[in-house]
């Protein structure tokens, strides 16, 4: 039913924030987590919401990170 469902994807979201701490306290600049994120397949306005900034400033980290040759 709706109600189940929307407990399902609370708990998901749950579990992509918690995923998402790890990352930013295993990687010691907040481009470097942008960059795993990225890696695993998230878009920037997801990664911006985990990390609590913006999909620009997301974007701009990508973009630097292509400049300087990284894979994203």
């Amino acid at each position: 039913d709706q109600e189940g469902l929307g407990v399902c994807e609370a708990k998901l979201d749950d579990v992509a924030r918690l995923l998402a701490v790890l990352i930013k306290l295993q990687t010691p600049t907040q481009a470097e987590a942008i960059r795993e994120m990225s890696r695993s397949g998230l878009g920037p306005s997801r990664i911006a919401d985990l990390l609590g900034t913006t999909p620009n400033t997301v974007n701009v980290s990508l973009q630097k990170e292509k400049k300087k040759g990284i894979s994203t």
